[in-house]
Order: C-alpha cells, then sequence, then structure tokens
C-alpha cells in the first residue's frame, strides 16, 4: 500500500456546503455509523479530495474521495485520546 491510499473503501453521505461542495456528514463502515462533529481539514489533489474529521466518537479520521470513480476510502484513523 502506497501512502494516502484507502485503507478500506467505506460509504459516506454528504451535504451540499454553501459554494454547492459535497461535505461529509456521516460515514459509514458496514453497521457502524460515525456523525462528524468537526471538520478539522480539507485539501485537494489532482484526483482526491481530503477532508480530516473529528467523529462523534472523538475519533480522528482522514478520508478520500476518487474524483474519477466516486469511490470513498478511510486512509487514516487515530482512537480517542483517554
Amino acid at each position: 500500500m502506497t501512502p494516502g491510499e484507502p485503507i478500506m473503501q467505506i460509504k459516506v453521505e454528504c451535504y451540499a456546503g454553501y459554494r454547492g461542495e459535497e461535505t461529509p456528514h456521516i460515514i459509514r463502515f458496514q453497521s457502524r455509523k460515525i456523525e462528524v462533529k468537526k471538520m478539522l481539514d480539507r485539501w485537494l489533489d489532482p484526483n482526491h479530495r481530503y477532508f480530516k474529521i473529528l467523529g462523534d466518537d472523538d475519533g480522528i479520521y482522514i478520508i478520500r474521495h476518487d474524483m474519477n470513480t466516486w469511490v470513498w476510502g478511510l486512509t487514516f484513523y487515530q482512537e480517542a485520546q483517554g
């Protein structure tokens, strides 16, 4: 696996932001649902959009959206501290 490659494919529910950009609202891992508590960062590369979020479980997630295939993937996870 190369850096930035998804650890796993996920499902993401989005809502359109004030500029019409799709923004993650809920992440789904099979039967588990994580709501986005706070958007920590976001960035682009030529083929992907990345979102660093704080989940309602206080975990930190980096998710990636492939703009060519429309597939979402989890690229990083840090369990809640404490």
